[in-house]
């Protein structure tokens, strides 16, 4: 854990709600209590149902959403004390891909401004030359043309406009970068283009990765170590072929039943959860996952918060009968 590149404790982060019909305010619980790292050059995935709090996980580690308590360690510098100035020097060390390709674009710039914004606001380049001849590196990087520079957002496909983000976040030659589902908006075959060009930057670069997604698939491809989210909390992490083989915690075992198998021949069980995911604003006491689990014993999975527990070198899970 000292030698990670980001280290991760305690993290919550809460959105506070308006007052209702009698005056009484409440929170979302986003994120509840989250513990992680990323080493140097790894990539770590994590991944939840929609709404479980991976996104506002990996904008909390930027600080771009002000966690409600907790500690964010990059370099063990602690990110959460870092004023204005410091915290856009640290985004050089650490820059995020974005979800959706056509909101993450100013559709009134162009592409070269798109790529070259950041070399401008840091001061990476001395002159117009150095500047364009960045550019053009940038793009070429990542499967783009030098004239491609001129044109706008709308004369490119999805995959080609998330290669722009992709230079984008490259442009400062970042440490770790955050991929905020950076593939789940794009066509099957595209998915696969862009995960190749990240795996192919990350040998180049020396990149880490926080990989955020929901399509196990994508993870299991990419990632070295996985992290399971449900409502807010890390329920397991493990090395990822190990936690695709042999899953520990009841929630990822449903997730990986739901995954298809490409060879008909193969048959799996899937595993069907009962019930309704709980509401964050007022999430169910002791573990989260009692309400819809399928090994729940009461009153232990209702009153007590299981804590992650090592059940095997790398593999840890947060269940009381794991």
């Amino acid at each position: 854990m000292s030698e990670a590149l980001l280290t991760v404790s305690n993290l919550t982060k809460q959105f506070p709600l308006g007052g209702g019909w009698f005056g009484k305010a409440g929170s979302v619980h986003a994120v509840d209590g989250v513990d992680f790292h990323v080493e140097r050059g790894e990539t770590l995935g994590l991944v939840g149902e929609s709404g479980c709090g991976k996104s506002t996980t990996g904008r909390c580690v930027l600080r771009l959403i002000e966690p409600t308590s907790g500690e964010i360690r990059f370099e063990g510098k602690d990110v959460r004390s870092l004023d204005a100035g410091e915290l856009r020097i640290l985004r050089r060390d650490i820059q995020i891909i974005f979800q959706d390709p056509y909101a993450s674009l100013d559709p009134r710039m162009s592409v070269g401004a798109i790529v070259g914004e950041a070399l401008i606001i840091h001061r990476l380049t001395k002159t117009r030359r150095q500047y364009v001849e960045r550019v053009v590196n940038l793009l070429e990087t990542v499967g783009l043309q030098a004239d491609h520079m001129r044109r706008h957002p709308h004369e490119f496909s999805g995959g080609q406009r998330q290669r722009i983000g992709i230079a984008r976040a490259l442009a400062v030659e970042p440490k770790l970068i955050v991929c905020d589902e950076p593939v789940s908006a794009l066509d099957v075959s595209i998915q696969a283009q862009v995960i190749n060009l990240l795996e192919d930057l990350q040998q180049k670069f020396g990149l880490a990765y926080l990989f955020i997604a929901h399509d196990l698939s994508v993870v299991e491809h990419i990632s070295r170590r996985v992290a399971v989210m449900y409502l807010g909390r890390i329920v397991e992490t493990a090395p990822a072929r190990e936690l695709y083989t042999s899953p520990l915690h009841p929630y990822t075992e449903a997730l990986l039943s739901a995954v298809p198998i490409p060879d008909p021949k193969v048959k799996r069980q899937r595993i069907r959860l009962q019930g309704e995911v709980p509401s964050p604003i007022h999430p169910p006491p002791g573990c989260h996952f009692h309400t819809r689990c399928p090994i729940a014993q009461f009153p232990l999975c209702k009153s007590e918060t299981p804590a992650l527990k090592q059940s095997s070198d790398g593999h840890w899970v947060a269940c009381h009968f794991r």
